[in-house]
């Protein structure tokens, strides 16, 4: 009996131990399903697309590689930011400046990331409350002190834009011909005047010359108007410290004439633009070209200038004797950039975006490329010389050797006096002395009246150019 008792007890927990595996192992195949089923559910949905609208000025064969490194940064945001897609406008960056975003301002619709111009237009902007403060997101990201300056796009201590990069103004120079002359850059005003006309004896063209857009030629004449009347003459114009008609810068605007008629420029200057500048350069017309260190691109192997490679140099404008101030100054630009819409504040993922576009646009690695690859210096503080060095580049390095011997540097004067005084010395004033339609003097005493109306006008809105 007890051996039938223990048999049948044991029968009885073998069933139930089955029956309570079976309920755990259906148990734990529910409890599967589920955490499968959840996990599946779970997984993070396809974000809702969403575009930014970006407006770059990098147009024409001479900025290819600048297009290409922003469009790296594109691809790399875009993989960054769910469901964020760049649509891409592409404008020439006079019509930009000067026509469609200062309509787009107007009506209130600009595109989220543009091509901007510091100062003025950056603080004109700002001031609308139309720019994004991109203080707390450069803080942020730990760039704020990174930069070599901020001031163009810095209104009332808030940053409303950031520099792509930095340029400097001289004059590119054929060595193969200088080679042949015995020649080295001249040291003085008067070596390089003399050079000019020997240049024009040989029956070459001594400057290349495309002024059919005004701030080509503008180059070379702020320059000459800095050398005689001062590097910081330019940015008392619209303090009202000075005046376009002061007899040094008249100098300046004489000078410049006296070298159109002494036939120093390509004939027809008024009929060309920017690219055919370059090609008078090349093609070995033209032996000396005023220009951007931004230029320095073309001379590259597969660019344009390829033909040119180790066989162009760079020098400042000599100085001056009866010149004012610091005769090494050179004219270094660190006013184009972006900027952004402050409507993107309003949206959390354009923000988002934004940061993004900023984190990969503004860094060593993408200054480096732009110094390596199309000759832009670095907006962000760095050892250019160092760098410079590294590079088998003689021409870099010979634009290096002259920021390192410039005691001071000086913007160009579309940075410093308001746009209504550029429009007129851009648009007018200068192809009228190149065409021998006004006199120096006239000159001087037409951008002076819409100097003074500019300055009024600053006056009556407290507004800083």
């Amino acid at each position: 009996m007890k051996i039938k008792r223990s048999l049948i007890l044991l029968m009885s927990f073998m069933m139930v131990s089955s029956i309570l595996l079976s309920a755990c192992e259906n148990n734990q195949t529910n409890v599967n399903a589920s955490n499968g089923s959840k996990a599946k559910g779970t997984e993070s949905p396809k974000a809702e697309p969403f575009e930014l609208t970006l407006r770059h000025t990098q147009v024409g064969k001479d900025k290819e590689k600048r297009f290409a490194i922003l469009n790296d940064v594109v691809k790399k945001v875009e993989s960054e930011v769910d469901g964020l897609t760049f649509r891409l406008d592409s404008v020439d960056s006079d019509v930009n400046r000067k026509e469609k975003l200062r309509g787009e301002m107007a009506a209130g619709n600009p595109p989220d990331i543009f091509d901007l111009f510091g100062s003025p237009d950056s603080k004109i902007y700002a001031k609308e409350g139309k720019l994004l403060d991109l203080t707390p997101i450069i803080e942020e990201l730990g760039i704020k002190d990174k930069f070599s300056s901020l001031e163009p796009f810095t209104y009332q201590g808030k940053v409303y834009g950031l520099p792509i990069g930095g340029s400097a103004e001289g004059f590119f120079y054929n060595k193969d011909y200088f080679d042949k002359k015995g020649w080295k850059p001249p040291t003085t005003f008067e070596e390089l005047e003399e050079m000019m006309a020997e240049i024009k004896a040989d029956g070459r063209v001594p400057l290349a010359a495309a002024s059919k857009d005004g701030w080509v030629p503008l180059m070379l004449t702020n320059h000459l108007w800095s050398r005689y009347a001062g590097p910081d003459v330019t940015a008392k114009f619209a303090t009202g410290e000075a005046k376009w008609t002061d007899p040094n810068v008249v100098k300046a605007f004489s000078k410049h004439q006296e070298w159109e008629n002494k036939g120093y420029f390509k004939k027809g200057e008024l009929g060309y633009e920017y690219p055919e500048y370059t090609t008078q350069f090349t093609s070995g017309t033209a032996i000396l070209m005023y220009d951007g260190t931004w230029k320095s691109s073309v001379f590259k192997k597969y660019e344009s200038g390829a033909g040119m490679v180790g066989k162009v140099g760079f020098f400042n404008l000599p100085p001056i004797k009866e010149g004012i101030g610091d005769q090494t100054s050179l004219m270094f630009n660190v006013n184009n950039g972006y900027g952004f819409s402050s409507a993107v504040a309003k949206d959390p993922r354009k923000l988002a975006a934004v940061k993004s576009f900023i984190k990969n646009m503004f860094n060593e690695d993408m200054q480096i490329r732009g110094l390596v690859e199309d000759g832009v210096l670095p907006a962000m503080k760095m050892d250019v010389s160092v760098l410079a060095s590294s590079l088998n580049d003689t021409l870099m390095k010979e634009i290096v050797d002259v920021l390192e011997h410039a005691d001071t540097k000086f913007a160009a004067f579309d940075s410093l006096v308001q746009t209504d005084v550029t429009s007129e010395i851009s648009n007018m004033q200068i192809q009228k002395l190149v065409s021998n339609q006004t006199t120096p003097i006239k000159m001087g005493e037409a951008l002076q009246r819409v100097q003074e109306e500019a300055n009024a006008q600053d006056k009556a809105n407290a507004v800083t150019p």
